[in-house]
């Protein structure tokens, strides 16, 4: 017989455990056994233990004490804090361009609108590479210079709204684009009061070198009012103003100007209108 017939033979040998009371020598307990028997036991045993082990600590609270492994608490506050510092880059970013488009108004310049997606991101314009004809060009030129300062189908809306005169006047410049003139000026006697010409709300108030005292009022429609030349102003930042409230009073303050009188301007999706389309002074 075989080395390897004999190992096998012996595994599968039986055994007998036997359990007795010692004073009486009753048995108590018999237990017929094999080494394989008993292997496959202990075997089975131990792997059980080794996965209800592994369970255990995979899908309980225990696993936060192994060494290296971050606690349920700490992952939930770490997304939570990534999600905020997201929120926070993306309203730092809309703040800048905010305060870009008010600067853009302040000189006079058209405003990049602010466009977001569904999402809340902010909608990149992609720079375009193509190369344009000469003719293409110039007509492209054209066609923005006549649109740009010409009231659009989306100006309507404005109609439905009912303005109040800023000042009692006489108008001593007109809105002419063709010139840069992007509002109309109003000559009053000293320390006429300026009025909102809507409700809205002040979203600039300060002092700048070259328009003096100035008030910009943000209204519904994405509409803007801009008062400027001032010679003081009786609203700050963040106040609410209502239709015809006095927000400032007619001066010559600023480089850009040479005598008291009120330069307003109406800008509606970033773009400038006439004030004369939508205001009896």
């Amino acid at each position: 017989m075989s080395e390897k017939k004999k190992n096998l033979k012996k595994l599968r040998s039986k055994y007998r455990l036997v359990i007795i009371n010692d004073d009486t020598f009753e048995e108590k307990v018999s237990i017929t056994l094999s080494r394989l028997n008993v292997f496959v036991s202990l075997g089975s045993l131990f792997l059980v233990l080794i996965i209800g082990t592994t369970l255990l600590i995979s899908f309980t609270p225990l696993k936060e004490y192994i060494p290296g492994y971050a606690s349920t608490d700490l992952r939930r506050n770490t997304l939570v804090l990534a999600i905020k510092a997201d929120s926070l880059e993306l309203e730092l970013e809309k703040n800048q361009m905010y305060l870009q488009n008010i600067q853009n108004v302040l000189n006079g310049e058209p405003v990049d609108p602010i466009v977001h997606n569904d999402e809340g991101q902010l909608i990149e314009t992609p720079n375009l590479t193509n190369t344009l004809s000469t003719e293409d060009s110039i007509l492209r030129k054209y066609v923005e210079e006549e649109e740009q300062f010409t009231v659009s189908a989306t100006n309507e809306e404005l109609l439905n709204y009912t303005f109040f005169s800023p000042l009692k006047g006489v108008i001593s410049s007109k809105y002419n684009p063709k010139e840069g003139h992007l509002a109309i000026d109003l000559n009053a006697p000293p320390n006429t009061p300026v009025k909102s010409c809507l409700k809205g709300t002040i979203i600039y108030s300060g002092w700048s070198s070259e328009t003096g005292y100035t008030l910009i009022i943000q209204h519904n429609s994405n509409l803007l009012s801009v008062y400027k030349h001032n010679s003081a102003l009786l609203k700050k930042q963040g106040d609410l103003v209502q239709s015809g409230e006095a927000v400032a009073i007619i001066g010559n303050s600023g480089s850009e100007t040479t005598g008291p009188h009120l330069h307003f301007e109406l800008w509606h999706h970033g773009h400038p209108v006439d004030p004369q389309d939508y205001i009896s002074f």
